[in-house]
């Protein structure tokens, strides 16, 4: 008979960096789910999806301030968790030198879209950010 083990990674048994690592991932998992909850009843619930166009979303939803800062954060909540999990990873599989040189690829790598991020959704024309 099969013993049935819970799925995902053991919390880490000491206090430290890899425990704080632990407790980020899982939070940021939960403000994915909350923030992509928010986002999809907005975007189909809220408004009429008939009536969505570029010219909407350019106007309507990114002309608020507010609008354009959640998505900007479901987008940096995204990339944060797909780095730790990635992290972890790394970190699970590879030793050694090549475990080093992986981070930080996947650390440069993490910023960049970080950055590009920002600037996509910071530059967009219109409302009071442009």
């Amino acid at each position: 008979m099969a013993v049935l083990t819970p799925a995902g990674r053991a919390r880490p048994r000491s206090a430290g960096f890899e425990m704080g690592v632990w407790y980020l991932i899982r939070l940021s998992g939960l403000a994915l789910f909350v923030l992509a909850l928010a986002h999809f009843s907005i975007t189909h619930f809220v408004s009429d999806p008939a009536e969505q166009t570029s010219a909407w979303i350019f106007d309507e939803r990114w002309g608020g301030l507010l609008w354009r800062t959640l998505d900007w954060l479901m987008l940096q909540m995204v990339v944060f968790h797909a780095f730790l999990g990635m992290r972890t990873v790394v970190s699970d599989y590879l030793k050694g030198g090549w475990r080093t040189a992986t981070l930080m690829v996947l650390y440069l790598l993490a910023f960049l879209v970080f950055v590009l991020g920002t600037v996509a959704v910071m530059s967009v024309p219109g409302g009071p950010v442009a």
